[in-house]
């Protein structure tokens, strides 16, 4: 509910642009979560070392208990409006570590692109990995792929990433 209250508050004062990104950012969150919690009790967090009542929280309220971090952490979402600087090549990623008990979820105009509905949800299993747990790719790319599978019985192909990162050689393994 807060999470709406604050979603309407930044539409109202947001230019027409950016209020229009906040409704696509939460349709694709509300995706996201729905695909979490029917992968929830199929998830088994030792394959990909995630904390999962952390990456919920995280997901659901925005805020969780961290022991990697030290204490409460509260995620900020920034949509940014110009593909400049990292937003040039990603379509989101994540500030780390947290500062001040805030850790940011950047999301770039890629991320916004019409008719990207499936890869919006993705992305945001994928970062809140890298809220949750940290930098690696590996990782990230390994815990949303069970997310994925535990809910709908398949994932989205990742191959050429998967090998572009190197996770061959890492201690992560897809479904």
């Amino acid at each position: 509910m807060l999470r709406r209250i604050i979603a309407i508050a930044f539409a109202l004062c947001a230019s027409p642009a950016m209020a229009q990104d906040s409704v696509v950012f939460e349709r694709a969150l509300d995706a996201a979560i729905a695909t979490f919690e029917a992968a929830l009790p199929r998830l088994d967090a030792d394959a990909t070392d995630v904390d999962i009542a952390a990456y919920r929280d995280a997901l659901t309220l925005q805020r969780f208990r961290s022991p990697r971090w030290g204490g409460t952490v509260t995620l900020d979402i920034d949509i940014r409006e110009q593909a400049e600087g990292s937003c040039g090549r990603f379509a989101a990623f994540v500030v780390l570590p947290p500062e001040n008990g805030v850790v940011r979820l950047v999301l770039c105009p890629q991320f916004f692109t019409p008719g990207a509905d499936a890869l919006r949800e993705l992305t945001i299993l994928h970062e809140m990995v890298h809220v949750v747990a940290g930098t690696d790719e590996c990782q990230a790319m390994a815990f949303a792929a069970r997310i994925e599978a535990a809910a709908r019985g398949t994932f989205t192909p990742v191959d050429a990433y998967w090998q572009a990162s190197g996770c061959a050689q890492s201690a992560y393994r897809l479904p």
